[in-house]
């Protein structure tokens, strides 16, 4: 991916923060359970690799995953 270091992290913490959002919106897990749920998903590891892309898409796309 052609995106600077600052960029990337950026736009990665981004789209972390609003899974973790509609988690506590939508399903209505807490705060706790959302940021668990999603940090220790396999998908976050791959959400910190730039080339994978995935920061590019949308935190509702991305959520399917989880």
């Amino acid at each position: 991916m052609n995106v600077s270091e600052k960029d990337f992290q950026y736009l990665k913490a981004h789209v972390t923060i609003k899974m973790i959002e509609i988690l506590t919106e939508e399903p209505g897990l807490s705060l706790e359970e959302a940021i668990d749920k999603v940090y220790s998903s396999e998908l976050f590891l791959k959400l910190g690799n730039a080339e994978t892309g995935l920061f590019f898409q949308s935190p509702r796309y991305l959520l399917s995953y989880i």
